[in-house]
């Protein structure tokens, strides 16, 4: 392939790849507790670095040209979202660090997604999911409601009639570059393997939820960036396209 189409077409499926990820973002702009993607590119390093074929003959001049671009590993921005009052008393929100324990096949996934509902078994489940909230030991949260309203303090204690019935878990890991979206608004090991879990430190706040983590002018702005990004590539096959047309019909006609 015409080395100057190979970058071209890294630089136009980064661009794309790019598009892809920010436009997920967007579509998310009304999600409670979610966490946007950054996505970026990187210089893609020539075959000998790239391989590891350093024993085989190479082009000092090639070598620095290097190869085009790859698109970078994303990234979780866990930035705080915005607290949004709802008025709700199964709605809560986390102000700081820390997530929510969702019971997940077996194991345990963490959320920032506060809708909560009791269901038929008076089991405290997310609203969007259905499945149960853990407390800080990783057990199901039973609630009655005949036995009124339910109040969750700061701290996660959750009461009714000033009686303890249960306490929300407020975890965290070590090293959130570890954790991947599962969907759901779900976050899970990407190593698949269990989380390690320890306490978070910030605290919840009853009748309101976190906002979406998404900026919309912001988003707009990006997608409409890396969009020009790739047509710009594309253009560039195009031309490059023709130039070899012409070269190869030129050098043709004389030979």
């Amino acid at each position: 392939m015409n080395y100057g189409i190979q970058i071209s077409a890294s630089g136009a499926l980064s661009s794309i790849h790019r598009q892809d990820a920010l436009t997920g973002n967007l579509a998310n702009l009304g999600t409670a507790g979610f966490k946007p993607i950054m996505s970026g590119t990187q210089f893609r390093p020539a075959v000998r670095q790239e391989d590891g074929v350093y024993n085989l003959p190479s082009n000092d001049m090639l070598e620095r040209l290097g190869a085009g671009v790859l698109s970078a590993h994303t990234k979780i921005n866990f930035a705080q979202g915005a607290i949004e009052i709802t008025n709700g008393d199964l709605d809560v929100a986390i102000e700081g660090s820390g997530f929510f324990k969702i019971e997940y096949d077996g194991g345990q996934a963490l959320s920032r997604d506060g809708r909560f509902a009791i269901d038929a078994t008076g089991t405290l489940v997310q609203s969007a999911t259905g499945r149960p909230v853990l407390d800080p030991n990783g057990s199901h949260i039973r609630i009655d409601p005949q036995m009124g309203p339910v109040q969750i303090h700061k701290d996660g204690l959750i009461t009714q009639r000033d009686a303890a019935v249960g306490q929300l878990g407020l975890a965290d890991v070590p090293d959130r570059s570890i954790l991947a979206k599962h969907g759901e608004g779900l976050f899970v090991s990407k190593y698949g393997t269990d989380l390690n879990l320890i306490d978070g430190t910030g605290v919840f706040h009853q009748g309101s939820i976190e906002a979406s983590g998404v900026n919309e002018i912001d988003a707009i702005m990006q997608i409409q960036s890396a969009a020009r990004a790739a047509q710009g590539n594309i253009g560039m096959i195009d031309m490059q396209n023709r130039m070899m047309d012409r070269t190869i019909n030129t050098f043709g006609r004389i030979a």
